[in-house]
């Protein structure tokens, strides 16, 4: 059974990560509302429009993605869809995962096969 010690612990960590939560949701909710209004419903992706109860499919992107720099004219924000913004980050997670230098300090091999070298004499001898 955790001592009281523990479970005060516990109490406060839990009061922070609500805190958190709580402190982000209303940031989230503040940009979106303005990037709403400054935004036609429309992802700027697949071009899917989004109106009544589909809106909330349709979720603010920070394009340089730094969720604190909220510009008033939403220069670093984009609408897209919750499918096109899934897309997004993943494309971004795994640009990093395969752009990644070798343990030895270097970057892997690059290809040197080369399937059309010489193709240039051959089309000039059939000539």
């Amino acid at each position: 059974m955790p001592s009281n010690k523990i479970k005060k612990n516990i109490k406060a960590m839990d009061r922070i990560v609500a805190g958190a939560r709580r402190d982000r949701e209303l940031r989230e909710r503040t940009y979106r509302e303005r990037a709403l209004k400054l935004f036609p419903g429309v992802c700027a992706r697949c071009g899917r429009e989004f109106a009544g109860k589909k809106l909330r499919e349709l979720t603010v992107h920070h394009r340089d993605h730094n969720h604190d720099n909220n510009p008033p004219d939403g220069s670093n924000w984009e609408l897209l869809c919750i499918y096109c913004h899934d897309n997004e980050h993943s494309r971004n997670i795994d640009a990093s995962e395969y752009s990644e230098i070798t343990p030895g300090g270097e970057q892997g091999s690059t290809a040197t096969y080369k399937p059309f070298a010489g193709l240039d004499a051959l089309l000039k001898n059939k000539e």
